[in-house]
């Protein structure tokens, strides 16, 4: 009982600490590793839960599959020297009080919350409980659309960041190419009238 005690509190101070590293952290690259992170310490959060699919799930499938896959489309953007915003933009001013915003709606939700169930005695898990059966179930009957809304905006979020480094880095072959043109073209019309004044001198 006590090894459970100090597992949670350590997931949970590492799942809070991934998440801040993830909207502190500058660099993408290792912003999406302080999420692995965090995705890691709910797994454990999940196991002490006795939910091991759900623990299961999430290292194999979020700390696994989906973040090499946003590992790749970072390393694919770059950028990582690039200010996330510029200084004094609307982000800088109105970040801090939607954060706050956030605290007060969650310390009322919190606060309105049946806080003296914590003391109580746990109640017995139902036969099955977790299993993939009854998850399965869950996700496709009464969580259906928020299930495969979460996996539509996944797609539409890889796709949309591999379109956007793309047309980034179409515009800077665009704009090399154009000062490559308007070079030559500056040199060229200067060699006829260098010929030509070579040509008055020698008469």
């Amino acid at each position: 009982m006590l090894f459970e005690q100090v597992l949670f509190f350590v997931a949970a101070a590492g799942a809070i600490a991934g998440a801040l590293g993830v909207v502190m952290i500058q660099n993408p690259f290792y912003s999406v590793l302080a999420l692995v992170g965090h995705l890691v310490a709910l797994a454990l959060l999940f196991l002490l839960l006795r939910a091991e699919f759900l623990a299961a799930a999430q290292l194999v499938v979020y700390a696994g599959a989906v973040m090499v896959l946003y590992v790749f489309v970072v390393a694919y953007i770059g950028g990582a020297d690039e200010p996330l915003s510029p200084e004094g933009g609307a982000i800088a001013r109105l970040g801090p009080l939607f954060a706050l915003a956030l605290l007060l709606e969650l310390t009322i939700a919190v606060g309105g919350s049946e806080l003296a169930a914590l003391e109580s005695a746990p109640g017995t898990a139902a036969p099955g409980f977790g299993s993939p059966a009854q998850i399965g179930a869950l996700l496709l009957s009464k969580f259906l659309i928020p299930f495969e809304a979460a996996s539509f905006l996944l797609l539409v979020a890889a796709v949309g960041a591999v379109v956007l480094a793309r047309r980034r880095r179409g515009l800077e072959e665009a704009g090399a190419e154009g000062a490559t043109q308007v070079a030559r073209e500056v040199r060229e019309p200067a060699e006829p009238a260098t010929v030509a004044g070579a040509s008055g001198e020698a008469r």
